[in-house]
Order: structure tokens, then sequence, then C-alpha cells
């Protein structure tokens, strides 16, 4: 099999403010980083995705980029990442850093100057319209972040669109120049060893020219919902795989909010030329109650049969047509062991059963930082949290249009708030979990003193060393790579379980995703197997037992 090294490998991403700090100023940074390269390489992971590292005022954690080119003193020089680089080839990890092209900072030069006037070499790189008649903005477009998606600028007596924080300003791709920037950009780094990227609400790039209102069911002032897909996305990723990706042989996964597995094909089939994944919220959205008015914060039960056909979805309807990326965790993303699973009786086994799900499809599987150790959501109050989403919102929905009450909002904070990814590290039980000997930027999840990466490594029911194990099956297993799939049970309201078959071999990926105890006959009613090949239960020896709260296995099965 002619497979990229993408495809049979296992990308561990860092969020370099929490993962590891260096010199005791409470902010993880790249020595930190350089630092745990022997961890990670423990671990078995084949590439590190770094989260923005560049200079940036830090608004929304350096998602508002400066200047591209440069590293931000709070994780170190430029010649710091020059050396991760090399250090990390030289241990057999590629880098991935983070392509955010949507949007800069309002800090970057190009805004400063594009601010200005109507008339000068930056006044184009933005996205700027007149005001309407009476003063108002443009449409009713909002921010992902709360309010308007217009900000007024004095200077040019105009107003400019940032689908996010008003202090990141949309780029405007419609002008050549800029798209030029970016490539030029990339190929800087693929200069300094760079081999992929992650690339930030790629599909927002392209805008709806006539900036029509949103429709307004609710009849909100301010509504999202048309900042994907616009009308030459497709062109301009296009370009950036023309004069990038493909001359430069550059790993890429493209960030996809709204992508369901049929319009996924546009984006990663290879005969398009585009990108090589897709990062889609599709199945990060089962937990959503659909049409909600307070958005992502209108909560309900997980909901596995809609869960299990979106996963499945993707692994049909993307087989020969392109290829999957893999995850359940990342910087936006809560911990799934708290979100789904049992973090208080069955950590262990609720954060296994979830990896032993997604590790057995086809794709890309990714880890995120604590992941592999099963760190889980602090239960923080509202002034604990950093994210400006979060506090937006809060102050949006709570304070203002009080559709949600204040215990409302924290309750749904607890499950799905992005600050829950974004507590440091823990990596020992000792003063502020390992991550820094000074004081850390953003609180700990009191749970250091137990869940840590020294405590799971000597643990006998250790995370960490299953996901070692599937790791190494993603390596030399070959069926996990180009197997076929095929869903079981798919009505099963606790049950997650699927087939995988390549070369007249069968192997059978099972979780018991409820604290139930289910008769296992239901399941394997001939209790046939050949051999187990991985399972979080330890004193599972065969099938005649019942499946246990969070139990989860794969097994060798006859076809």
């Amino acid at each position: 099999m002619n497979k990229k090294w993408w495809q049979q490998a296992v990308i561990y991403q860092i969020y370099p403010k929490s993962f590891m700090d260096s010199n005791g100023d409470g902010i993880g940074d790249l020595p930190g980083i350089i630092s745990k390269l022997t961890y990670l390489k423990k671990l078995g992971v084949d590439a590190l995705w770094l989260s923005p590292v560049y200079q940036s005022p830090q608004v929304d954690n350096g998602y508002d980029i400066a200047d591209y080119r440069h590293i931000d003193p709070m994780f170190g020089t430029d010649e710091d990442m020059y050396r991760l680089i090399s250090l990390a080839h030289a241990q057999g990890l590629k880098i991935v850093m983070d392509l955010v092209a949507n949007h800069t900072s309002d800090q970057s030069v190009w805004f400063q100057e594009s601010r200005k006037s109507r008339d000068n070499y930056f006044s184009d790189f933005y996205i700027w319209r007149d005001a309407k008649s009476d003063g108002s903005e443009p449409n009713n477009w909002g921010s992902n972040f709360g309010g308007s998606a217009w900000e007024w600028e004095p200077q040019r007596q105009q107003y400019y669109l940032h689908y996010y924080a008003k202090q990141q300003p949309d780029l405007n791709w419609e002008n050549l120049r800029v798209r030029q920037y970016i490539f030029d950009m990339m190929r800087f780094w693929k200069a300094k060893g760079v081999d992929g990227w992650r690339m930030d609400v790629i599909t927002s790039i392209s805008k709806d020219q006539r900036f029509q209102d949103n429709p307004n069911p609710f009849k909100q002032t301010y509504v999202t919902g048309n900042q994907d897909n616009g009308p030459r996305m497709h062109e301009f990723i296009h370009d950036i795989n023309r004069e990038v990706l493909s001359p430069f042989e550059m790993m890429s996964v493209g960030e996809s909010p709204s992508s369901t597995s049929f319009d996924a094909r546009k984006f990663v089939d290879p005969d398009r030329e585009e990108l090589d994944m897709v990062f889609t919220f599709e199945h990060m959205h089962v937990d959503r109650k659909p049409h909600g008015r307070n958005g992502r914060w209108d909560l309900q039960p997980l909901d596995l049969v809609a869960l299990k056909q979106i996963l499945s979805s993707w692994q049909t309807n993307l087989w020969q047509h392109g290829w999957n990326a893999l995850y359940f965790e990342n910087h936006d993303r809560a911990r799934v062991t708290s979100r789904w699973g049992n973090d208080q009786q069955y950590r262990y086994e609720s954060a296994t059963a979830f990896a032993t799900v997604l590790h057995g499809l086809q794709g890309t599987p990714f880890i995120y930082q604590g992941e592999e150790i099963g760190m889980t959501n602090p239960n923080f109050e509202i002034n604990d949290y950093e994210d400006i989403e979060l506090l937006t919102n809060y102050r949006e929905i709570v304070q203002e249009k009080q559709t949600m009450t204040k215990a409302e909002f924290l309750a749904a904070a607890h499950k799905i708030s992005r600050d829950n990814a974004r507590t440091p590290m823990q990596w020992a039980p000792t003063s502020n979990a390992g991550f820094s000997s000074g004081h850390p930027w953003f609180k700990l999840n009191p749970d250091y003193t137990t869940v840590n990466v020294q405590n799971d490594q000597s643990n006998e029911r250790s995370v960490f060393a299953y996901y070692q194990k599937l790791i190494e099956l993603r390596h030399r297993s070959q069926i996990l790579v180009a197997g076929t799939y095929q869903l079981n049970c798919p009505k099963n309201t606790r049950i997650f379980e699927y087939e995988r078959i390549y070369q007249g071999v069968k192997w059978t990926i099972i979780a018991n995703l409820s604290n139930d105890e289910l008769s296992i006959s239901t399941y394997f009613p001939n209790k046939k197997y050949h051999k187990f090949i991985l399972k979080n239960y330890k004193d599972r020896k065969d099938l005649e037992c019942n499946l246990r709260p969070w139990e989860s296995f794969i097994i060798e099965q006859e076809i």
C-alpha cells in the first residue's frame, strides 16, 4: 500500500501555553515542549501539532496573530522554535503548525495600516463596509463570541468585519495580495522544516460579497450562521494546495465546522487537490439541543445513536474518496471523560472506552494533551474562566438577554467550555502539578494530585499505557488503516460496536458507553473468537461474563 505518512500516524496536539513551563513565569513555552520530547516519543506518537506560538496580544490565546513569522516572547525565541523542529525531527517526530488565515490580530501591521485610510497599500487587506444611513452596522451578522460581527473604525469612518473578537479582523481573501502573503508565509515555515498545517476555520475565508442579512427566526439583534462555505471557498483552498501544499508535500487538516461526510468529499478527495483531512464539528454537537436559542450552551444528554450514525457516515462516505481526521478532544473541546463519560467512578474505564472507539476507526487519530492520562473537566466558577468566548457569551446570554440563569450556564460550561481543555498539563502530584515552578497563568484542575502523568504511569490501570497500545496497533495493523467498516447495533443507546475487515481478518470493536452491566450474549451470541487484541478490563478472559460499565475491547473473529 502506498500510504502517506499521516495515514498511519497518530498526531498529538500541544496547547503550548498550558503544556510545560521551563522558566517559572507560569506560562508554557517552547523549551518546555523540548524537555518533554522523550515523553512524547515514549507515548509513541508520530507528529506534534502546536496551537499558535506566533507573536500575539493573546486576546484569543494566540489565535489573534500579529506577526506570522516570529515567535511570541512568552513562548521563547525564533531560535527556540527552529531548535524544537530540529530536535523533534531527530526523534522521528514531525511538526504541524496552526495556520490562522481567516483573520489576524488588530495589532498586525497590516491592520494598523489598513485602518488609516481607504487608499493605502493595505486598505483592502480586510473587509470594510460603510454604515447604513442611520449609522448602524452593514447587516445583522453576529460574531461567534457574541454581539455584532462589525466594529466601527473612526479613522476610516467604516465598519470592519470580525467573525470572532473585535480584535480579530477578518482578512479579505478576494484580494490576491492577501493570498500571496499567506502563501509566502507558509513557504517560510516550510523552509524552517515544518511538515504540515492545521488550518483554523479555513472554510470561513470566502465571504458572500452580497453581505445580506442572515435569517432571523428568533428576532435577534445579531445572527450567526452565514460564516462557512462562501462562494469562492473551494477555489481559495485549491490555490493553497497548488501554491504550497502539493509542491512542498505538506500535510493539511482543515477546520470545517459545518461539514457533513457528503460535502467533506469536496475537500478531501485527492482528485480535487484541496486538503488531506478536515475536522468536522458534526459529531461534537450530539449533546446540543437542535435550534436552541442559546446555541452551544443549550445542552442535552449524549445521543449515542446520533454519534454512531455520524461517525459511521464519515467512515462509509469517505471510503476511497478521502481520509478521516479522528478526534474527541482538542483546545476547543472539553474532556470527553467528563463530557460524555463518568469521570468519577469509572474515569479510567470511560477514558479508555472512548479511546478504543476512536482509534479503531479508519483515519488519523489526534490526541490532545492530557487525554492520554484521562484528564477531566474542572468545575470552575465563572470568575475562574479565561476564555473570551465563554465570558462574552455569559455576559450576553445571562446578564443581558437573561435567556439562561447563571446556574444553567455554569452547568453547561462545566460540560463543554473550551477552558476545560486549557488548564495546565498535570505532570505530577507536586506543586503546580509539575507544570511550573511559578504561579500558573490559569487555574489548575484541583484533581491534579490524583490525575497526573507520574501517578498514571505507575498505576496498574494506566490510561497512558492503554494509549501506547492503541498507537502501536495503528502502526503495525493494516486492518486499522485499510480495513472496511461496518456498524453493528445502530439503534442501541448504550453500545458502540463495529467491525473492521481486511484480507480475510475481522476485528470487532465494542464499547459499553454506560454505567450499566449488559448481557454479552446480545452482541456475541455464539461467543466465538480467535483472540483478544486489546481490552480495558484486564481480567476479561473470554466472552462469558457480562459487559461491565464502560468496558471496551477489540477481538479477532472468524469471518
